[in-house]
């Protein structure tokens, strides 16, 4: 196993570190979480002009050829600068979708604009029935129409529907309702007729919608890999993304844990930085350990999921543990720089929301530890 980040992934993540300091600065986070659309298209120029959508689209479709560990460098950026807009349903949730399982015809047709940054795309899956977390849950239907097929159903939490062009659907096509063997992916233009959306809140700042199809016609050549073959699909684009989400955890925590550090520095009491106090020091020691537990295991399933076929358990393991594992380190954060850090003016509850958000985003620390149980039998 080898996950040793190169100097050319060096270069390339100390570019973005420095591009989102320049760029993304706390108050326009702040700005874009009141912002309709989340984004500029100025700063979507300018990170296309960076070969950020190109990252990890294959060469041969006007990509740059990356792989997912290269992805999950950038993301780490990304999450410490609490980035915004649809970068990641585009390139995490579009993409590769379509780069694993598109046909020659769909590769053509959609990756070379992805790397372009001319699309936007989104995935549109969980579904309103679900009491909890499951993704394999589809009641949302499609049934041949002529040549077509038509679709019925309402998708929850879709991020930045708004601003794709295009959404992968999940739908029913077996007789059975929620039948997770009649999974099928559909390529839905996002402007068709008999699509809503409706914004919903969201306390990490996301552009999240409420999707509802009624009547939407699809062409049969819009099926996105195999008819009835979406269960395993989306089991692979969903453990890509939960990995692509600990990325921006990471990156998130080590933020985090610099601002803390960094108050313990210059935060007087008694006549001597707080620092020197075995509790604030025991406090960022505990930070740094999760934080670097994160890393590893985030950049282990990472290389795993990529050079060994897949390995859902060890993604399983990563996503419960550094969901919990982000939320203990903001949980810290704010015990190290008191009470000031819980005003909404300071940029700690940035981080604390998003871990809030990022933990239940592709299942939360249960689901991933239901997974983890199966896999041993039990």
């Amino acid at each position: 196993m080898d996950f040793i980040i190169t100097k050319e992934q060096q270069r390339m993540q100390k570019a973005a570190r420095e591009f989102l300091k320049a760029k993304y600065p706390s108050d326009f986070v702040r700005e874009m979480e009141q912002d309709e659309k989340g984004f500029t298209t100025k700063l979507w120029r300018k990170m296309n002009e960076l070969d950020w959508m190109a990252l990890t689209v294959p060469e041969a479709y006007d990509g740059v050829g990356g792989g997912l560990l290269d992805l999950v460098l950038l993301l780490e950026e990304m999450g410490r600068a609490c980035v915004l807009g649809p970068f990641f349903s585009t390139v995490v949730l579009g993409a590769f979708s379509i780069a694993e399982y598109g046909s020659e015809t769909q590769k053509q047709a959609f990756l070379p604009k992805i790397a372009n940054g001319k699309i936007r795309l989104t995935l549109a899956l969980t579904e309103p029935e679900t009491t909890r977390y499951d993704p394999m849950t589809v009641s949302t239907t499609a049934r041949p129409h002529g040549e077509n097929y038509r679709i019925n159903g309402t998708k929850l939490f879709v991020q930045n529907a708004s601003t794709a062009d295009t959404l992968i659907c999940a739908a029913c096509t077996a007789d059975q309702v929620s039948d997770k063997n009649g999974i099928t992916l559909f390529l839905v233009d996002a402007k068709s007729s008999g699509i809503r959306m409706t914004p919903l809140k969201a306390i990490g700042g996301e552009k999240l919608y409420e999707v509802i199809f009624t009547d939407v016609d699809v062409p049969g050549d819009r099926i996105l890999g195999r008819l009835n073959g979406g269960e395993a699909q989306l089991k692979n684009i969903l453990d890509y993304a939960a990995i692509c989400k600990c990325a921006e955890m990471v990156g998130g925590a080590e933020k985090v844990l610099e601002m803390a550090a960094d108050y313990a520095r210059e935060r007087r009491q008694f006549g001597k930085p707080i620092g020197s106090f075995q509790s604030i020091q025991h406090h960022c020691a505990n930070m740094l350990i999760l934080l670097e537990g994160s890393r590893y295991i985030t950049y282990k399933a990472a290389w795993m999921l990529e050079n060994e076929g897949g390995d859902s358990r060890e993604v399983a393991i990563a996503k419960a543990w550094v969901s919990d594992a982000y939320k203990k380190i903001t949980a810290l954060g704010h015990q190290v720089q008191g009470g000031a850090a819980f005003m909404e003016e300071h940029d700690m509850q940035l981080f604390s929301r998003r871990s809030a958000e990022a933990a239940v985003t592709f299942g939360d620390s249960a689901y991933h530890r239901n997974r983890i149980a199966c896999s041993l039998g039990l």
